[in-house]
């Protein structure tokens, strides 16, 4: 797992509001893989699942639960 790559975009995320909301838009936790990818951070959506619920400095990963959502 990439823990410290998801460490440092997290880091980068709670300093950073137009991320935040790029990140907040995202459907699933590919596309934010997607958006970490294209900063130089390496993680899956399933690395950022398995934090889900997990507190990273001042963030918290929170899995949104959306009906039909299928991978």
């Amino acid at each position: 797992m990439s823990l410290d790559q998801l460490k440092a975009f997290l880091a980068r995320l709670q300093a950073d509001e137009p991320l935040k909301q790029q990140v907040l838009a995202a459907a699933t936790a590919d596309d934010v893989a997607q958006i970490g990818l294209k900063l130089g951070f390496e993680f899956s959506g399933d690395e950022l699942l398995r934090v889900s619920g997990k507190k990273f400095d001042r963030v918290t990963v929170h899995k949104n639960e959306i009906p039909g959502e299928y991978n």
